[in-house]
C-alpha cells in the first residue's frame, strides 16, 4: 500500500503515524511545508519557512498556496493509493485543491475550533475542504461534534493513544510527593492556576514534603517563575523546559499526581493525560472538552472547575492526603489506557479503514 500524507514532518504526532505504518511495510510519502526527514519515509519538502507559518497574518500564511502546482506534480509522480491530510485548514486545503481521491482529512483541533470562527471566508474554506474529503477522521467525540458544524458527512472517531510498551508504570518510593504537568506554557492551559493551587496545598500540608515540576516552554514561562517567587514557593518548584520524548516517560513515572488545568473549552483531546495515565499516575483535570474524554472521572481522574484555584487545590489535596487513593486510581488509569487508548489498537482501526478504501 502506498500512502501519501500531507503533514508537518517535524510534528511528534506525525511521527507516531509514520512509525506505525512504516512498521507495516507500506510505502510512505510525506509532503511537508517545512524541511525534515524520517527513516523509511520519502519526504518531499515544499520549502516553506517555518517563520511564515507562525506569522499572525493570514495573508502571509497563504504563501504556501503558491506551492499547489508542486503538490499536484508530486502526487502525480507518487500515485498514492490514499492521500491523507493532517489538518483541515492548511494541509487540508492543499489536499482539497489537488482534487485527488481517495482523500482523507484528519482534524486536529484548532483547525475546527479556532480557524472557522475567524471570518466567513475561513468558515467557507473549512467547509470546502471537508466537502472534498471522502473520509473525515477525528481523535475524539467532542471534536467530532465540533467538526459536524461544517459538514454533514460521517466522521469516524479514531482515538490517538499512546505506546503502552513505552509508557509504563515504574513508581519508586520516595520522601516527597511530586505534583507535575507537561504542557505548553500559555495562559489558556492554566498552569498559573496550578502554581497558585500548589501554594495553597503547601499551606494545608505542612507535614508533607511537596514538590511541583512544570515541563514545557511558552510565553508565560517568565511570568510563572516570577509568580513562584512572589508566592515564596520557588525552592519547591522546578521548571523543566522542553521535555524530550524519552524524558516525558520518566517524568510521568516520577509524578505522584499529574495535573492538566486547561481553561480551553476547545481542548480537543488530552494526549499528555493519557500518557500520564499509562504510567499509572492519577490525574487532576479541569472540566473542559477532550480532557474529560481522555480520563475516566472519579476512577482515573478528579475533575476541578476550570479557572478555580480553590477547586483545583481541593482536588489535588485529596490525592496528596490519601496515598491509597493515589495507588488505586493509578492502577485504574493504566487499565483504562490499555482498554481504550493503546496506540497499536487505535492505528489498527485506521489500517482497516485504509484497506477497506482501496478495496
Amino acid at each position: 500500500m502506498k500512502i501519501c500524507y500531507l503533514a508537518d514532518i517535524n510534528s511528534a504526532h506525525t511521527h507516531k503515524w509514520l512509525n506505525y505504518f512504516v512498521g507495516k511495510g507500506y510505502d510512505i510519502h510525506v509532503i511537508s511545508l517545512g524541511d525534515g526527514s524520517y527513516e523509511g519515509v520519502s519526504v518531499h519538502s515544499l520549502d516553506v519557512q517555518d517563520t511564515i507559518m507562525k506569522k499572525t497574518s493570514d495573508k502571509s500564511k497563504l504563501e504556501y498556496l503558491k506551492k499547489i502546482k508542486r503538490v499536484k506534480e508530486l502526487i502525480r509522480e507518487i500515485k498514492p493509493d490514499i492521500l491523507h491530510a493532517h489538518y483541515a485548514s492548511s494541509y487540508g486545503l492543499l489536499g482539497a485543491l489537488t482534487n485527488y481521491h481517495p482523500y482523507i482529512i484528519s482534524v486536529w483541533g484548532s483547525d475546527v475550533y479556532d480557524f472557522p470562527v475567524k471570518s466567513p471566508i475561513h468558515k467557507f474554506m473549512i467547509k470546502h475542504n471537508l466537502k472534498k474529503a471522502d473520509y473525515i477522521l477525528s481523535t475524539s467525540n467532542v471534536m467530532k461534534v465540533e467538526t459536524q458544524k461544517y459538514t454533514n458527512k460521517d466522521i469516524q472517531v479514531t482515538p490517538f493513544g499512546v505506546d503502552i510498551n513505552k509508557f509504563v508504570p515504574n513508581k519508586i518510593e520516595k520522601e516527597e510527593i511530586v505534583i507535575g504537568t507537561i504542557k505548553t506554557l500559555e495562559e489558556k492551559y492554566g498552569v498559573q492556576y496550578l502554581v497558585k493551587a500548589f501554594k495553597e496545598i503547601k499551606e494545608r500540608n505542612k507535614d508533607f514534603k511537596l514538590k511541583l515540576r512544570i515541563g514545557g516552554r511558552g510565553s508565560q514561562e517568565a511570568y510563572l517563575k516570577e509568580l513562584c517567587k512572589e508566592l515564596h514557593i520557588e525552592d519547591d518548584v522546578t521548571f523543566l523546559g522542553f521535555v524530550g520524548p524519552q524524558d516525558i516517560v520518566k517524568e510521568f513515572q516520577n509524578f505522584d499526581i499529574a495535573v492538566f488545568p486547561s481553561t480551553l473549552d476547545s481542548e480537543s483531546f488530552g494526549v499528555a493525560a493519557v500518557e500520564a495515565e499509562a504510567c499509572g499516575t492519577p490525574i487532576v483535570v479541569t472540566d473542559v472538552g477532550g480532557l474529560m474524554e481522555s480520563t475516566k472521572p472519579n476512577l482515573t481522574s478528579l475533575v476541578a472547575k476550570k479557572g478555580s484555584v480553590e477547586d483545583l487545590a481541593d482536588k489535588i489535596d485529596k490525592l496528596v492526603k490519601d496515598k491509597e487513593l493515589r495507588i488505586k486510581m493509578g492502577i485504574a488509569a493504566r487499565k483504562f489506557v490499555e482498554d481504550n487508548y493503546n496506540l497499536e489498537d487505535n492505528f489498527n482501526d485506521v489500517d482497516k479503514l485504509y484497506k477497506s478504501i482501496i478495496k
